[in-house]
């Protein structure tokens, strides 16, 4: 959401990269060995993922084991490689920036390590550009803004967000849709947006009639459907209302961002990802990759 945050007001006006001199140390790091190579990996007999936590249906604890969309796509990938996946559940930070700086090219500077590959990496060309640390790779799916609601309040067709200016809507706390709707419901009616720890709570409340719709990520309110409950997307005037997502890992081991790759790709082919999407009651789009 931090990095949806950053995009909203830009308007591109260059080619990929124009003006960032090759190899160029935007977010420079003092030289050294980051992470394991592929080599070492199949040495080893595993590969670690970091993965975000309580982050239902992509990422989350249950019972003690890691579940969810992106655990099965790094469970796809280490198949391929053939080694156990292991998973890190991580928490995210302010910024994409301090995300992939902990995890994946430098680590926390308190006892930090980056892991092998960080899975559910949102991409944009443009920002990737900022990083000659980071390999962006291996898309596997899209992610978009949507809203659920209740059918018997809105019978006819989907609300648009100009009514919520009068019916109450929740929202996760301090994400582009709390960001949006509070500038859409600025004022008198300011109270009509509430706030919830995460989106799932939102949509609790959703079906316990506590508001009457939800904004946020499509998945997310999938995995959270409740009877009588319906998702649509209106036109919603932001810069960026749908993104993809894949992986990142150093740029030290491109080779094996070219085999993730490869297994990501080879999934989507044969319907394994699709499957992942679907197990978690997701729909699934197509990426453009």
């Amino acid at each position: 959401m931090a990095f949806l945050g950053g995009m909203v007001g830009a308007i591109p006006a260059f080619a990929a990269c124009e003006g960032v001199a090759p190899e160029q140390k935007l977010q420079n790091t003092s030289p050294q060995d980051i992470g394991r190579d592929l080599d070492r990996i199949a040495t080893d007999g595993y590969i670690e993922f970091a993965v975000y936590d309580d982050y239902a249906p992509w990422s989350f604890e249950n019972a003690g084991k890691a579940e969810g969309i992106d655990i099965e796509i790094g469970k796809i990938i280490a198949g391929a490689l053939g080694v156990e996946p292991r998973f890190r559940l991580v928490s995210a930070g302010e910024t994409l920036d301090a995300d992939l700086r902990n995890y994946v090219y430098k680590g926390a500077v308190v006892n930090g390590r980056v892991s092998d590959v960080m899975l559910h990496v949102p991409y944009d060309v443009d920002y990737a550009c900022r990083f000659d640390q980071v390999v962006f790779t291996g898309i596997y799916g899209e992610e978009h803004i949507a809203i659920a609601y209740d059918a018997a309040s809105y019978p006819d067709k989907g609300p648009t967000p100009a009514v919520f200016r009068y019916d109450p809507i929740g929202v996760e706390n301090d994400s582009i849709s709390d960001f949006y709707m509070t500038d859409v419901t600025r004022g008198p009616s300011a109270d009509k947006v509430h706030r919830y720890r995460n989106t799932a709570l939102a949509m609790k409340a959703l079906a316990d009639h506590e508001v009457m719709a939800v904004m946020g990520p499509r998945a997310e309110l999938e995995a959270a459907l409740a009877p009588g409950i319906d998702i649509h997307e209106p036109p919603l005037g932001l810069p960026r209302s749908k993104w993809a997502i894949g992986v990142a890992l150093s740029m030290q081991h491109r080779r094996l961002g070219y085999a993730v790759d490869d297994a990501i790709a080879a999934a989507l082919e044969d319907g394994r990802i699709a499957k992942a999407f679907a197990d978690y009651g997701v729909g699934f789009t197509p990426p453009t990759r």
